[in-house]
């Protein structure tokens, strides 16, 4: 007997609340907008907040369920496949691999990317993105078509550590959670997962792989980075504690990652295997705590990381994906965790390299694990699931209590009762001003100015000067969604006559770098925004040393001629210690649009400056320090 079908519902179309604020005017108390926000919230359908626990019939339903379900349909509660958000018909081959996943497989969700286009293999100029956002329409009505055909509710999820717009055009994209640090405010973190739910809901996303609990206290982790909130393991777990309650408050479920702590690694695991030594005693210190805090705050999930650490496991080169004394010993044992366990993605290298799919899903199961993500044969990872419960690998009774955390997390979302989206109820709640504003006032408060040691912030040269611009790359490639300085530059230009843009990258040349320098005394200022990512599978973090070295030049002869020399750095702080030359630096975590407007108006003193470094730069700029600058 299969589990009754019950017939999706929608979300009611009711009109959108009348909104008076606009970006670029100030609050003139510091929470208005929330409170606006949160006033406009009640005027529109939305889910419920998640409880904590079910009711009855919700009981009930998970009970009946379980019962009623076959061993295929089990397995395939334990795997989350992916698809991606640009348009898809119905009728494509595409299409037919997403139900043949819900029909064969029997999947129990879906894992949602962006897109992605087809770029050339070649040597020389490999330097085409392959990723493009996704539409917020196209994601919906693709989770709208695999529910109509799914006979049990799916518990779609995504990475929308930065909001929705990390995948989806328009949506509301947040600042880094490394910002947040900056920041320093509880409730800019709770409200940013408040409104994440609130759009990925709208989407039919239940799941968001956020918050990142991770304490990054390793300059040169190539992987987490800004998307820590910082290195003080107290101010990691507050601030993720306050997210985990905004995701819930929201209506969607939070997963605290990466168990049990990849901030200290130097490691990509998109790459290959990190190694965290440190003796258990240290990572009670500094590891664990924000993953506590995040579970006690309402945690509905946890994601575990492709690392190995030998204090805990002595198997050698075994991550905690496949490890038990990780995941049921530490996690599930000692700190009493029973909600739903994910891996990490299963086709980063750090797995990849060393079982293949149906044994790697059949180890992360037995290691404690609920869900098998993203697999690179999901068909193989289930066929390896149904093997291993045939021969008794995997006991019934094991994989029952994985499948029955499955419903009940479908059960508290209310999926058993309505899994559809309206079309219509999107627009009205996906990419809002009201939401743009919460995003533009985390940017503001986390721009931190760590050094002005000639007193060039503000920078207050005429509208007649002449200002050279310098947009640092660390390599020209892979700005997939969208160019460096494309807001910075006009913001310039805007407020100054004559400024001329130059951008240099390890692709500029000797000479070409030579001209730069000898061109800095026609200018009355030189403004520099330095850009270096730590994106996964790229390996790099830093500035080539002949990029690094013209920057010491505009330097030191700007000392010499006693002409402003501000420097921005987008993305990695960390690039900052090791420009102590420079006069003047800004530190905004972060990339694009937002960030850079932000700092625009951070620098020309449009904006006040009042961030906090959630991390140590080296033994002059401490975890705490900051300058301040008024605005006008």
């Amino acid at each position: 007997m299969s589990p009754r079908l019950v017939r999706p519902l929608v979300w009611p179309l009711v009109a959108p609340p009348r909104l008076v604020y606009h970006p670029s005017v100030r609050p003139l108390v510091g929470f208005s907008l929330i409170g606006c926000v949160a006033a406009g919230a009640l005027l529109m359908a939305a889910p419920p907040p998640v409880p904590p626990h079910l009711d009855g019939p919700a009981a009930r339903w998970v009970t009946e369920t379980l019962e009623a379900m076959t061993l295929d349909q089990k397995i395939g509660q334990l795997i989350v496949p992916s698809f991606r958000s640009t348009y898809l018909s119905s009728d494509s081959e595409s299409y037919d691999e997403l139900v043949s996943l819900v029909h064969e497989q029997h999947v129990g969700g879906f894992l949602l990317f962006g897109g992605r286009e087809p770029v050339p293999n070649v040597l020389l100029n490999a330097g085409y993105s392959r990723s493009v956002l996704g539409q917020p329409l196209a994601a919906a009505s693709i989770t709208n078509r695999l529910q109509a055909i799914s006979e049990l509710p799916l518990l779609n999820s995504a990475d929308f550590e930065t909001g929705v717009g990390f995948r989806l055009t328009g949506a509301t994209t947040f600042p880094s959670a490394m910002a947040f640090g900056a920041a320093g405010d509880d409730r800019l973190a709770f409200e940013a997962g408040r409104i994440t739910a609130r759009e990925a809901r709208a989407l039919g996303i239940h799941v968001n792989f956020a918050p990142v609990a991770d304490v990054n206290n390793n300059p040169r982790n190539p992987v987490i980075n800004t998307r820590s909130f910082g290195e003080d393991p107290a101010a990691v777990g507050r601030l993720a504690a306050a997210y985990v309650r905004g995701l819930t408050e929201g209506g969607m479920l939070a997963t605290v990652k990466h168990f049990p702590g990849h901030g200290d690694t130097d490691t990509d695991s998109h790459l290959g295997l990190p190694l965290i030594s440190h003796p258990r005693a240290r990572l009670d210190q500094v590891e664990l705590p924000p993953f506590r805090a995040g579970i006690e705050a309402g945690a509905a999930a946890v994601m575990t990381s492709h690392i190995q650490l030998p204090s805990l496991d002595p198997e050698p080169a075994r991550p905690a994906t496949l490890s038990y004394p990780i995941v049921s010993g530490l996690l599930r044992e000692e700190l009493g965790f029973d909600g739903l366990v994910y891996t990490d993605s299963m086709r980063m290298r750090a797995v990849t390299d060393l079982v293949e799919p149906g044994e790697a899903a059949v180890g992360a199961i037995a290691a404690g694990h609920d869900i098998v993500l993203h697999s690179p044969d999901d068909p193989a990872a289930f066929a390896g699931l149904k093997q291993a419960v045939e021969d008794g690998t995997l006991t019934a009774t094991r994989v029952d209590t994985s499948v029955r955390r499955v419903l009940e997390a479908k059960a508290r979302l209310g999926l058993h009762r309505n899994r559809s989206v309206s079309f219509d109820t999107l627009p009205l709640v996906v990419g809002t001003r009201a939401h743009l504003g919460v995003a533009t006032e985390v940017s503001r408060r986390g721009m931190t100015l760590i050094k002005d040691e000639r007193g060039d912030v503000p920078l207050t040269v005429p509208r007649s000067a002449s200002v050279l611009y310098l947009s640092v790359l660390d390599y020209p490639s892979g700005w997939g969604n969208g160019a460096p300085s494309r807001t910075f530059l006009p913001a310039l230009e805007e407020r100054w006559l004559n400024v001329t843009a130059v951008e240099v990258s390890d692709r500029t040349s000797r000479a070409e770098l030579e001209l730069v320098r000898a061109s800095v005394d026609r200018y009355d200022a030189v403004v520099a925004s330095v850009f270096v990512r730590t994106a996964s599978f790229s390996g790099r973090m830093d500035l080539t040393r002949d990029v690094a070295d013209l920057l010491r030049a505009v330097a030191r002869r700007s000392a010499i001629t006693e002409r402003p020399f501000v420097t921005v750095f987008f993305g990695n702080p960390y690039a900052a210690t090791f420009l102590p030359e420079l006069p003047a630096m800004l530190l905004t975590y972060d990339f694009y649009d937002l960030a850079e407007d932000s700092a625009v108006r951070a620098i020309t003193g449009q904006a006040s400056i009042n961030g906090r470094l959630p991390i140590a730069l080296g033994d002059q700029f401490p975890v705490g320090h900051g300058l301040t600058r008024p605005g006008r």
